[in-house]
């Protein structure tokens, strides 16, 4: 009796069984689609580069210095040279206890490397800063590893991300959009191709504030500072601050 009691509950149970199976690819596929929040996941699981090597470097009159770097990453070899102006040390004292934060506007410059901060109309901080290896370049998809230009804001605040800390912008918002779909209009890029997005300003692993120092441009698209510079930064911005990408 136990065993054709067992069979019978089994045969009752197939049918939910089999509609569960079949559910499970439709599960899966939302929760790859789902958009992250920057919340309590970071975007990025990329190598960390190796093999780094400064392969020329002089400096200007006016203190510049270019640099042409080469390093490892994954499979791919890349170099790259960067401009480093000579206005990093910028410390201008401020109290971000008494700060009004609509007040703030971030400034990243890619060609400069640089975040610069500014309160009020006036420059207060300017951080070193890399990027994707393509840094002058314009994100056109999601893949392409570079970081987008325009006005976008700060979404989300993720205190404890994997690289310090993680500010979440507001990319892709309706400008990017229209450019995309521009692009893929125009054929400049696939019919297939998605976006992108988790793009954000973060810090770096523990140890790693030498990459930012020699500029290896590492990231997925994401604009990278020192740790000390992230922690400081997080404190000047809210959600809904201003940020500027440029060239």
């Amino acid at each position: 009796m136990k065993r054709k009691y067992t069979f019978k509950v089994c045969s009752f149970l197939r049918p939910f069984v089999f509609l569960i199976a079949c559910s499970l690819p439709g599960i899966s596929g939302w929760a790859q689609v789902k958009p992250k929040t920057g919340n309590s996941n970071d975007p990025q699981a990329l190598p960390r580069p190796r093999n780094i090597k400064v392969l020329e470097e002089h400096k200007e009159k006016d203190g510049t210095v270019i640099r042409t770097i080469q390093y490892d990453q994954g499979d791919q070899r890349i170099k790259e040279t960067q401009i480093v102006r000579n206005n990093l040390n910028l410390h201008v004292p401020i109290n971000p206890d008494t700060m009004n934060m609509d007040q703030v506007l971030l400034v990243v410059s890619k060609s400069r490397y640089v975040v610069d901060v500014f309160y009020r109309n006036k420059m207060i901080r300017s951080y070193k800063a890399v990027f994707g290896p393509k840094p002058m370049e314009n994100k056109m998809m999601a893949g392409d590893r570079c970081t987008p230009e325009g006005w976008f804001t700060i979404r989300s605040k993720n205190p404890n991300s994997k690289y310090d800390k993680f500010m979440l912008l507001s990319y892709p918002d309706d400008t990017s959009i229209v450019r995309f779909n521009k692009l893929k209009d125009n054929g400049y890029i696939p019919k297939s191709a998605k976006i992108g997005g988790d793009v954000g300003i973060h810090g770096i692993w523990k140890g790693g504030d030498d990459m930012i120092e020699k500029g290896v441009c590492w990231t997925d698209g994401c604009v990278a500072i020192k740790n000390k510079d992230v922690e400081e930064l997080f404190t000047y911005v809210s959600v809904g601050t201003r940020v500027w990408i440029k060239k």
